[in-house]
């Protein structure tokens, strides 16, 4: 399960099927090097994503 407290490279690099839900909400995260050290909740309130349906669709891409 992906929680909001997760780091955002790990997620791609342990979840790769959650790519397309990233660039489904322009988080073009893979490319970004922050994304290392940057949590899902951060990353989404820098880009005014709702963390509640980006969490909802990572989750579903992991089922």
């Amino acid at each position: 399960m992906i929680t909001q407290d997760m780091i955002i490279a790990d997620i791609i690099r342990q979840h790769p099927k959650t790519l397309p839900v990233f660039q489904k909400f322009n988080l073009d995260c893979y490319e970004c090097q922050i994304a290392d050290l940057e949590t899902l909740e951060h990353g989404a309130g820098v880009h005014k994503v709702a963390i509640a349906e980006l969490l909802d669709e990572l989750n579903r891409a992991l089922a």
